[in-house]
């Protein structure tokens, strides 16, 4: 049930994970302290730790400057700058959240595609590619890597060392970029073809101007209970009552009888409009659709960022308007864009919002964690006198966790405290940085893989495969693992697939007579190589849409380098990681 619910994501990953820990205590599975330990479980607590840490970083402006790298890279060869961005990218995600590194670089890469006049759809998945191959060099790289540690101390294995997972890694990041190079961007269709946005959304035929009668129904009423709103769905982007002009007008102004209204919407509701008694439609003079002052307003794209807390909410119900000051005018849908029911679409991570916004208000915006700007909004303004700080601690975390001189969660809290007394990040920002969803997915996954080998579960399943493979010997096991779990994690979260798959593996080494240490390198590298779908992985997901790509795309590029990675896993896991 819980696999089902992991894959088809018709619930949010956190809440199936809280569910099945009620449901395994209301069993009596596992004790109440069995079931809530994962909560205060070391890996829990390190990848929390992490995010702060790597908020550290982006607060002090040094993720930006790898930005400013590739201004300097892509005004020169093409191939020479795309193999340095992926190389650069894949060493700055084995260290800190390769997500938060994908957020920054994104309005980067877009403005180089602008400015060069490279298709950005060319530059996208190279960055999401380059910082899932850094992801797995070292143990710090991603929440996966922690996880499985995590599981293979529970059943007595040594810890894995920071830089244990690097010689694999930096393998899997000079193949994936190689991959890139000679196949993987020549199999990457040409998509976002303009990079003007009202083009780009198709905003030509969705905007009128329409003349309020006085047997409108609309008029007396205010602009969110307007029948106009309410009934045929259209959103208002001015009212215009005489010569004065009022963009984006307040939710409580009152419509008169008279006044000019500029509304969005579909060509069927525009053609309703021109039905409704009292509403006369005429033509717009304005030479593009959404034409605003632009001394006053902006148009801009934001993608919905994973964990967001306007995932499986509408419009509507975040009264996003009045919350925002801004209007969605259009929204990129899992690669199809959408000009109706805006108001009632339930927002997913990676949905694009296209907004028009006053610019006074676009500051504000740019300080929510819930979106990743993609326009050319500005930047964030960021501590650059506290970027030595950053970076130090980040290397201190890293150097002293690598040397056993304290325990990776002991470095990196210490660390959390040196960046907050430091002032790299307020406390504030410190807690709105972690990624609770992930904190709890955690904790929940850590409680089933527990009952998992608790009821025997995981040891009857071990043995069913080991009695399918295990005549052909561990080689052939741990190949299995690993294409299994690579699979599973393209479709639900590949921390749920570590901690479903991990204790799996362990009984199936311990029933073939062999260390169960290979097997948990497979997962942890499996389940960290989600190429074929853009929901397999954050980063796949927070370019999908901006890059108007298709999910075809993800499966054409992605495909081959699975059965690359899987390859090179097969044959080299055995001889780093002897059986």
């Amino acid at each position: 049930a819980a696999v089902m619910l992991f894959a088809t994501e018709k619930l949010r990953v956190d809440l199936v994970a809280l569910m099945v820990m009620g449901v395994l205590l209301l069993s009596g599975i596992v004790t109440p302290e069995e079931g809530l330990a994962g909560f205060s479980n070391s890996a829990t607590v390190t990848v929390g730790a992490m995010f702060i840490l790597s908020a550290g970083l982006f607060r002090t402006g040094a993720v930006n400057s790898l930005g400013n790298v590739f201004v300097r890279l892509f005004k020169g060869n093409f191939w020479f700058a795309i193999t340095a961005m992926m190389l650069i990218v894949g060493i700055a995600s084995a260290f800190i959240n390769n997500t938060a590194v994908v957020a920054m670089l994104l309005p980067v890469i877009l403005g180089l595609s602008r400015e060069t006049g490279i298709k950005s759809s060319k530059l996208l998945i190279p960055l999401s590619f380059g910082s899932m191959f850094g992801g797995v060099c070292t143990l710090l790289g991603t929440s996966t890597n922690i996880l499985v540690n995590s599981i293979a101390l529970r059943h007595g294995e040594p810890p894995m060392r920071m830089f244990e997972f690097s010689l694999l890694g930096a393998l899997f990041l000079v193949a994936g970029t190689l991959y890139m190079l000679i196949a993987g961007i020549r199999l990457i269709p040409t998509r976002r073809e303009t990079t003007d946005l009202e083009a780009n959304y198709g905003m030509g035929d969705y905007v009128a101007e329409i003349v309020l009668l006085r047997e409108a129904k609309s008029v007396g009423k205010t602009v969110a209970d307007s029948p106009l709103v309410e009934e045929v769905g259209v959103e208002i982007l001015d009212v215009i009552r005489g010569k004065k002009k009022l963009s984006l007008p307040p939710s409580k102004m009152i419509l008169r009888a008279g006044d000019v209204l500029r509304v969005v919407g579909d060509v069927q509701q525009i053609r309703e409009l021109r039905e409704r008694e009292g509403i006369r439609l005429r033509p717009r003079k304005r030479k593009t659709a959404l034409s605003m002052d632009p001394d006053e307003f902006k148009l801009i794209e934001a993608v919905i960022a994973p964990d967001s807390d306007l995932e499986g909410k509408t419009l509507k119900e975040l009264r996003f308007k009045e919350t925002y000051g801004a209007l969605a005018v259009a929204i990129r849908h899992r690669g199809k864009v959408k000009h109706t029911k805006l108001s009632s679409t339930r927002l997913q991570a990676g949905d694009v919002l296209l907004l028009t916004a006053r610019k006074d208000h676009i500051d504000d915006l740019k300080r929510r964690e819930d979106f990743v700007f993609v326009s050319e909004v500005g930047l964030p303004g960021f501590r650059t006198g506290k970027m030595v700080i950053a970076v130090a601690t980040i290397t201190s975390v890293v150097a002293t966790a690598a040397l056993n001189i304290f325990p990776i969660v002991v470095s990196a809290i210490a660390g959390c405290v040196v960046m907050i007394f430091s002032r790299c990040l307020t406390l504030e920002e410190a807690y709105e940085a972690i990624e609770w969803k992930v904190i709890f997915l955690l904790a929940g996954v850590l409680t089933l893989g527990l009952a998992l080998e608790r009821s025997g579960v995981a040891h009857e399943l071990a043995r069913n495969v080991v009695s399918l493979l295990g005549d052909l010997g561990p080689l052939a096991v741990l190949s299995a693992f690993y294409l299994i779990t690579t699979l599973l994690s393209e479709a639900m979260s590949n921390n749920a697939t570590a901690a479903l798959i991990a204790p799996i593996a362990i009984s199936a080494a311990e029933a073939i007579g062999v260390s169960p240490r290979p097997f948990l390198f497979a997962v942890a590298f499996a389940a960290s190589s989600s190429f074929m779908t853009p929901v397999g992985y954050q980063t796949n997901t927070m370019i999908y849409g901006v890059g108007q790509y298709q999910f075809s795309d993800f499966l054409r590029v992605g495909a081959p380098l699975n059965l690359l990675f899987w390859i090179i896993a097969t044959f080299t896991i055995p001889i780093i990681w002897p059986f």
